[in-house]
């Protein structure tokens, strides 16, 4: 799962730029440095910026949540927990602050705790429809199929152009024996997004449950489009194609997933074309 966040509002308060000759503070210099090099994905020079920041006025709740969302680009998910946790000493109300370590959490496997600060953050903001779709995953990873797809609604709910919802909906569906809804579910986020690899992936798995190998593989080619390197569409195209009887087709996919990584599609060929 990616963690953004929105400079927007910062911007509007304290402009964009990188030590200028002014009178501004220099904690708020380094704080819009900061921000500045996250945006050019220079995480660790704005963690240092924001560090600079926050020695200067550790009072600074948005220098907190700032340098925990360049962590979390770090997967440095404990340090981030730690600024987020700062950030919401400083602010209790502060949302995002909940929503981002709950995703932290979640990185680092801690489920129950992803699903608390999610509960919270809702609780602040009830209409963010990305709040239901994280607690969405949450609940996801812990077998709660059913409380999912609530969260998954609500949050198609509130914004029918949730290309991820949709996604992760038609997930829980396929978890739950749903083919034919989670196909429709991935229909709607194709249709949201024509260049939405995991789309076509999943609609392609949901297909081969239904035997429907040629839709299978044609979604298969449509992920290998979209992205030439990851070793489970060749893997499944491959398996899609020996269903069929194309044994030569199968080997060439399985022969590639191997090459990419796939300790399965070793095992594979040896049944398949040998």
């Amino acid at each position: 799962m990616k963690i953004t966040f929105n400079l927007t509002l910062i911007s509007l308060l304290l402009g964009t730029g990188v030590f200028a000759q002014t009178k501004i503070p220099t904690s708020i210099e380094y704080f819009k440095s900061g921000n500045v090099k996250y945006e050019l994905d220079d995480y660790r020079g704005a963690i240092q910026d924001y560090n600079k920041a926050i020695e200067l006025n550790p009072k600074d709740e948005i220098a907190y949540y700032n340098r925990g969302n360049a962590k979390s680009k770090l997967e440095d998910y404990h340090g981030a927990i730690q600024d987020y946790n700062k950030a919401i000493e400083l602010n209790p109300n502060d949302k995002d602050a909940y929503n981002f370590r709950g995703n932290a959490k979640f990185e680092l496997g801690d489920y129950v705790g992803a699903m608390q600060d999610h509960n919270k953050a809702i609780e602040l903001n009830p209409i963010d429809d990305k709040e239901y779709n994280n607690r969405g995953l949450a609940k996801y990873e812990r077998g709660n199929y059913g409380g999912a797809i609530q969260d998954y609604n609500k949050a198609i709910e509130l914004n029918p152009k949730n290309e991820k919802a949709y996604l992760n909906r038609g997930v829980a569906k396929y978890e739950l024996g749903d083919y034919g809804g989670a196909i429709q579910d991935y229909n709607k986020a194709i249709e949201l997004n024509p260049k939405y690899k995991a789309a076509y992936f999943n609609r392609g798995l949901a297909k081969s449950i239904l035997d429907d190998w040629r839709g299978a593989i044609q979604d298969y080619n449509k992920a290998i489009e979209l992205n030439t390197k990851d070793e489970k569409l060749y893997y499944h195209r491959g398996l899609a194609k020996a269903m069929l009887g194309d044994t030569n087709g199968a080997c060439l996919d399985l022969s590639k997933a191997g090459e990419l990584g796939s300790e399965s599609a070793y095992e594979m060929i040896k049944l398949v074309c040998n």
